[in-house]
């Protein structure tokens, strides 16, 4: 469906930044979307203005009670100029299942598809075309009723911001350092670990921090009752590759279903890649490192696409993966051919991919 949108026109367009100097989240593009949210109306008077700062009461209901949920996904450049979108209706369908644990009122998922098309078919000369970039798109939705009172907010702003960005950890496939957690906690079943919330990542920074302290770029949760089992890491989704198999831990209610996770594993079952979802724990992973049968371990996610992984610290031992680097990994193949898809240089078998028109 094509909703009527208002477009409200910037008086003044921004410079775009040279592409070497994106990074990530960085630079924000001339527009976003914006909707929003009362008991009496419902979701309504969606609009694409300028990019601009927002005003709101200090009494509004996120600053003090944290209802707030947030999605990531991206819009990429083809060679022959065109823009697609990976999957963007799995992103829209997260959005929902974390609205609804946080009681945040329902969307309609085909509005807001349709809106994040329009957004990025506005802004299309901001979608950057070297290789590794590509428009990163955050939908995000805030409480905005000034209350104190601890109840669900009765006003809301859903907001898309789009932003062009380069490679998350810089070289790509560097294979990363993480350190195993033990202390802290992420999240438990029942909780909130399983959807996109501003807390789940306030809550991850000390532990951050210290794996920061140790040299390490991203800290690996294990689950919050028995403190063994691994759940995932603070930006990405967790697999190993172990004697010829590839497994990552279930979905437990405690941790993200990343839309990068379900991909790779639907990609491995396509190519005949042994591969399952099981309960597993990091002494298990140090018992197949000593044997010599841990071949790989890599993350997945949105932003990082692939990330192979080449040292795990977890208390003092340390586990280097040989295979981490290596031209013929499973982590590589999956990079060249997710990004590949993305980019439109690869066959879509799995039908994956949204031209943005």
């Amino acid at each position: 469906m094509n909703q009527v949108i208002e477009l409200i026109k910037a008086d003044v367009k921004k410079e775009k930044p040279a592409v070497e100097s994106l990074g990530f989240g960085k630079h924000f593009t001339d527009y976003m979307f914006v909707m929003d949210y009362n008991d009496e109306k419902g979701w309504h008077q969606p609009r694409i203005t300028p990019y601009a700062p927002l005003v709101l009461e200090p009494s509004a209901m996120v600053f003090h009670y944290a209802q707030a949920v947030f999605e990531g996904l991206k819009a990429y450049r083809t060679k022959d100029g065109r823009v697609l979108l990976f999957r963007p209706e799995k992103n829209v369908a997260r959005l929902n299942t974390s609205c609804q644990r946080l009681s945040i009122p329902q969307i309609d998922e085909e509005v807001v598809l349709d809106a994040i098309k329009q957004l990025v078919e506005v802004e299309k000369d901001w979608v950057p075309d070297k290789e590794g970039t590509s428009l990163y798109i955050r939908p995000f939705i805030i409480a905005t009723e000034s209350s104190l009172g601890v109840h669900p907010a009765h006003e809301y702003k859903l907001m898309v911001i789009l932003s062009p960005v380069g490679s998350y950890y810089g070289d790509q496939l560097k294979p990363v350092r993480i350190y195993v957690e033990d202390e802290y906690v992420r999240a438990v079943r029942g909780g909130v670990g399983f959807i996109k919330t501003a807390g789940n990542y306030a809550a991850s920074l000390k532990a951050q921090e210290k794996a920061e302290e140790r040299g390490y770029e991203q800290v690996l949760w294990l689950d919050g009752v028995e403190r063994k089992y691994i759940e995932e890491v603070g930006s990405m989704n967790i697999f190993f590759k172990i004697n010829g198999e590839v497994v990552t831990p279930k979905l437990n209610g405690s941790i993200l279903g990343g839309i990068t996770r379900d991909s790779v594993i639907e990609l491995l079952k396509y190519w005949g890649v042994p591969v399952k979802e099981v309960k597993i724990s990091i002494d298990e992973v140090y018992d197949a490192y000593q044997k010599g049968e841990l071949e790989e371990v890599f993350g997945t996610g949105t932003a990082a696409v692939i990330s192979p992984v080449g040292e795990l610290g977890w208390k003092d031992i340390t586990m280097k993966i040989a295979g981490a680097d290596k031209e013929d990994s499973i982590a590589n193949r999956l990079y060249n051919t997710l990004t590949g898809i993305q980019l439109g240089k690869q066959e879509d078998p799995l039908h994956w991919t949204v031209e943005v028109k």
